[in-house]
């Protein structure tokens, strides 16, 4: 596909065609190149054909929703960011979209300045875009291993598949480890900005890493109530 670095793959999945044409034609002025599709079956099939560096996924579609499609990319381990596009305004329905494995969420109407805004956002936050040429060093605590670098996270040397996001989540942590971390301070680490200061989006994330990192008799992520989260040893392994 050329020089990635100078020029990233997009697949819009959006069935309305006014939208569609929209999308495509002012991400492919912006440098881009951009697929597109029409609905969650032609998603499915264009991500495992293009392999693009980001998906824009309309949630309501004509076969199925964008919740689904991005709960089946990463059921089959494809674990491309996923920018949600929908006129639902809940903020339920925005935590069920970050919940199923989503990265953001815009709502319609939107300017597409904030489109490509956000994706920029995303596609720094989750090393699409060129990597900075010192070394970064594993990151190590208890018998937790993030190899930034390969983007990849172990226990106990287990390897732990984890969302670009929740990877992100998890690196903020290891890197500050039994350091209390507020709500707003993860959520200006890990997504750059706030969510109308919503913190139940942390919360859900971190639910999300619990299950996949955790372990019954030895947690390492620990709720400090008021505040935030912070991780360490359990207190009988610290003495």
């Amino acid at each position: 596909m050329g020089d990635r670095s100078a020029r990233h793959t997009l697949l819009v999945v959006e069935d309305d065609p006014g939208i569609r044409t929209l999308l495509t034609s002012a991400l492919t002025a912006s440098g881009h190149g951009v697929a597109s599709a029409a609905n969650g079956r032609e998603a499915l099939d264009e991500v495992e054909r293009l392999r693009p560096d980001l998906v824009v996924l309309d949630v309501t579609l004509p076969d199925t929703d964008g919740f689904a499609v991005t709960r089946a990319l990463r059921a089959r381990g494809d674990y491309t960011p996923v920018l949600f596009l929908t006129a639902r305004t809940d903020i339920e329905d925005r935590i069920i979209g970050l919940s199923s494995g989503g990265d953001d969420y815009v709502t319609k109407p939107f300017h597409i300045q904030e489109i490509l805004l956000r994706i920029r956002a995303i596609l720094r936050r989750t090393g699409s875009t060129p990597r900075p040429p010192a070394e970064q060093p594993p990151l190590r605590y208890a018998d937790l291993t993030v190899d930034r670098e390969r983007h990849t996270a172990h226990r106990g040397g287990e390897p732990v598949r984890l969302s670009p996001t929740e990877f992100r989540l998890l690196v903020c942590l290891v890197s500050q480890a039994e350091k209390v971390l507020a709500k707003q301070e993860i959520l200006l680490d890990v997504w750059s900005y706030g969510f109308a200061g919503d913190t139940r989006i942390v919360d859900t994330y971190i639910k999300n890493l619990r299950r996949k990192i955790d372990r019954a008799d030895r947690p390492l992520i620990h709720t400090v109530r008021g505040v935030g989260y912070c991780l360490r040893m359990p207190r009988e392994d610290a003495r």
